[in-house]
Parts: structure tokens; C-alpha cells; sequence
């Protein structure tokens, strides 16, 4: 991750005007955080996705807590397997709406010469309050539904997308995407935003635990990713949030 939280949420607000591609080329070239288009309107739009507005109304000017820092973490969650994986995987970028739903993340690992997958993830990104319940109540059964092949178009659609990107044709690139229906091949991802308190193995062992409920795959395809954050969970994610758009503020008057 990013060494300070300026530049992590500078990324975050990057990301938020549309710009994940750009993100990654920052990430990949280690160069400073700049966006490639920022005019008012974009800013705009972008600062509202990271504004609280509780109770919602009209005219939109936020969104309610769970629904901002969801988008944070989202975000963040992605820039972490983008750090890891690097050029390694191909990573379908973060949803650029704080109401999205459906796939949070999905990454492919191909083989060296392009022709084959060799591991499709499933992402599961939540930050939430009751880390235990929504884990055994969300995570587990969509990850169960996505073992059984339910939803499976979704996940075909995003991984031909991808595939495309990474350069294969038509063919080859719809040839490769039906493997991501391959629960051989196939992992699972539950990312958590966690407060400090989860920082020991036996507390992350413990939010994890029944993670076996899906089964005939091992141990390590079924991934639990913690970050804990320095203070409070919401009141770091809410700071995040503003230091973003006080990013987004100091691009007025370098529009491009």
C-alpha cells in the first residue's frame, strides 16, 4: 500500500473520477499520483461519491455511510492485489458507483504464454461493523452460489473483458473466459476493512473460521485478506474520504 494516506487518497480520488486504468499505470510505474482529466464536473461527481449524506434526499449531494466507505474499501481493497499481483493477474477494475452491486472484484492468472488460465478470484470486498455475521450471512453464501456456477454470465462477461484488454483476440479471449467456470481453477477473496482489535491471527482466525463451507477446494484457495486500520475503522475511512476530496479541490485551475 501506498506509504501515507495522501497519496492513498489521492488514488481513491482518481478512481473516482473514472480513472482506475490510470491508477494502475501509476501503481505499475511507481509515478506520482495524477489524473489525466479533471474538469469541474468530473471533480463534482466524483466528490459526491465520497461526501456523506445521511439522511439521503434530493438533491444528491452524498451517499449514506455504508454506502461511501463500501466505495473506499472497494478501492482500496483493489490497489492491495494491484500492489501484489502486479503483472501477474489481470484485475477487473473497482465499480466507479458507490450504489454498484453485484461482482466486487474478479482476477485472472494466465499462464505464461497467454493461452491459459491457470486460476480465476473471486472478490468479495465488505467493511461493516459486524465483520463475524456478515462474513457467514454474505460471503460465505455468495461465494457458495459462485461454486455452484450461479451468476456464472457475470463472470464470464468480466473475465472476457479482461482477456480482451490483456491483448487475446475475439476467439481466444472467449475461449479463455469459460475457464473462470472452472471450480478447480477457481479462488475466493473476502477482503475486510477491520479496526485494530482484529490485529492478531487468532482474532483474523476467528472471523474466517467455517470458510471451509465450501468445499472440495483447499485451504489455500479460499483467501481471507485483513487490513486493519491505524484507528476506528469509519472515523479512518471518513478521514480518508475527505482527504480525497481535498484532493479533488486542489485541482481547480489545472483542468484538463
Amino acid at each position: 500500500m501506498p506509504d501515507d494516506d495522501e497519496t492513498l487518497a489521492a488514488l481513491i480520488a482518481i478512481v473516482a473520477m473514472g480513472q482506475a486504468t490510470q491508477v494502475s499505470y501509476i501503481l505499475k510505474e511507481l509515478v506520482p499520483a495524477e489524473a489525466v482529466c479533471s474538469f469541474e464536473e468530473l471533480r463534482a461527481e466524483a466528490k459526491i461519491k465520497l461526501t456523506l449524506q445521511e439522511p439521503s434526499g434530493k438533491p444528491r449531494t452524498g451517499y449514506p455511510k455504508w454506502q461511501r466507505d463500501g466505495f473506499v474499501f472497494e478501492v482500496i481493497s483493489w490497489i492491495a492485489a494491484k500492489i501484489t499481483y502486479g503483472d501477474h493477474a489481470l484485475l477487473k477494475n473497482p465499480h466507479v458507483s458507490a450504489t454498484s452491486q453485484g461482482l466486487d472484484g474478479l482476477m485472472l492468472q494466465l499462464n505464461g504464454e497467454k493461452d491459459a488460465v491457470e486460476s480465476s478470484t473471486v472478490f468479495e470486498d465488505k467493511c461493516t461493523d459486524d465483520p463475524r455475521n456478515t462474513f457467514l450471512a454474505k460471503v460465505v453464501p455468495g461465494f457458495l452460489d459462485r461454486h455452484q456456477n450461479l451468476r456464472s454470465a457475470e463472470i464470464i462477461d468480466a473475465a472476457g473483458a479482461l482477456l480482451r484488454i490483456a491483448g487475446l483476440d475475439d476467439k481466444d479471449a472467449a475461449r479463455l473466459s469459460a475457464a473462470v467456470t472452472e471450480i478447480a481453477k477457481r479462488k475466493y477473496r473476502a477482503a475486510f476493512s477491520l479496526p485494530p482489535n482484529f490485529d492478531t491471527i487468532a482474532a483474523r482466525q476467528s472471523l474466517f473460521a467455517d470458510y471451509d463451507r465450501i468445499e472440495n477446494i483447499t485451504a489455500e484457495q479460499r483467501i481471507g485478506a485483513s487490513f486493519i486500520t491505524p484507528t476506528d475503522m469509519r472515523d479512518w475511512i471518513a478521514e480518508l474520504a475527505d482527504k480525497a476530496i481535498e484532493y479533488l479541490d486542489s485541482l481547480e485551475g489545472e483542468e484538463a
